[in-house]
């Protein structure tokens, strides 16, 4: 890491992602000179720890990115769209999280294992955009057999943690398995049905074409993030009662020749990719494995017999971690290290 020290912000500080951004500037020694913790006004009097000091929440305003360097978002992406804009305008450069920039054709949308030749279009809008948490898992995983193979079309059916969709959805998905366990009433507060013992084939809001807001991101963010139109892209996307931790179910049709062999061996030399496949073992990715930590988990890795050029494919990966607060950091590095 260089040695060129930086005043850092994190907007949405007292969130999930937000307090794992701030966990991983410090495990990852980021060179921060100076940092600001910014929330929303009823978050201010709250104190949180960075590298054994605990500072102060700030409320985030209008002129929260006066000598601010870098800015990590994890607000909303009604905040970013308000904010993002504003702390470019004060020579700040924002990685935001939310989906409000990634399809911007003027805002990079990156990955670092895949795509951080990208990130040099920051200068457009100051502005880089973090995909969305089930979109970088795969893409980590599949950048490489594209790049060998070509991707032709991908099927991809996700498990996706509660976790993704805030710390409300956590408590319901506890409180719920509880009152089961305990044969007493519950509620259904941040989703539509019960989550406890249940699978919702149903996240984010529903398109006019039939497909969920989560599916069209990876649908299109895929895409974006390889470089290439061409690819064909379906997703189903699944809320399971798992706390932390997305798995996906993908198939991969190349048009190249592939096989499990040569797939096997790539992601072994793969950055920021950890292959977890011996079934006789019963060893493959758990999402309980993957949780605290930053790498991709891939297993299964088994031809597809019913197409001529096929692999099936187990993603797993912390959805707050790689998902979210480790890809943004990474990217903060990126950019400091390279263009700042």
């Amino acid at each position: 890491m260089t040695e060129k020290m930086v005043n850092v912000a994190v907007a949405g500080a007292t969130g999930a992602v937000g307090n794992q951004m701030i966990r991983c500037l410090e495990e990852r020694n980021f060179p921060v000179r100076s940092i600001k913790l910014l929330a929303s006004k009823r978050s201010v009097g709250r104190e949180l720890r960075f590298r054994g000091d605990l500072m102060p929440v700030e409320e985030l305003t209008d002129e929260s990115f006066a000598g601010v360097d870098v800015a990590l978002f994890s607000a909303g992406g009604d905040t970013s769209l308000r904010f993002a804009p504003l702390a470019a305008q004060a020579g700040c450069v924002v990685v935001d999280n939310s989906s409000a920039w990634r399809m911007d054709t003027q805002v990079p949308l990156v990955v670092p294992e895949v795509n951080p030749h990208a990130i040099a279009g920051y200068k457009v809008k100051g502005i880089i955009a973090n995909p969305n948490c089930s979109t970088i898992q795969m893409v980590v995983a599949l950048n490489p057999i594209h790049r060998a193979f070509g991707i032709k079309r991908i099927v991809v059916s996700t498990y996706q943690a509660v976790s993704g969709t805030g710390k409300k959805a956590v408590d319901e998905l506890f409180d719920q398995t509880r009152a089961m366990i305990n044969f007493l009433g519950y509620e259904n507060k941040i989703y539509p049905h019960r989550i406890a013992f249940n699978c919702l084939p149903h996240i984010d809001r529903f398109q006019e074409n039939g497909y969920t807001k989560e599916e069209m991101k990876m649908v299109n963010e895929t895409r974006k993030i390889l470089e290439d139109d061409r690819i064909g892209v379906t997703a189903t996307t699944v809320r399971v009662p798992v706390f932390f931790g997305h798995s996906e179910a993908v198939n991969v049709e190349t048009r190249e020749k592939i096989t499990a062999v040569a797939v096997r061996k790539l992601l072994e030399e793969s950055p920021g990719v950890e292959v977890v496949d011996e079934p006789t073992k019963n060893r493959y990715p758990l999402a309980t494995d993957a949780a605290g930590q930053d790498l991709t988990l891939v297993g299964r890795i088994r031809q597809d017999e019913s197409v001529q050029n096929g692999i099936n494919l187990w993603i797993v990966a912390d959805n707050i971690r790689k998902g979210a607060a480790t890809n943004a950091v990474q990217i903060a590095e990126i950019l400091v290290k390279d263009y700042l």
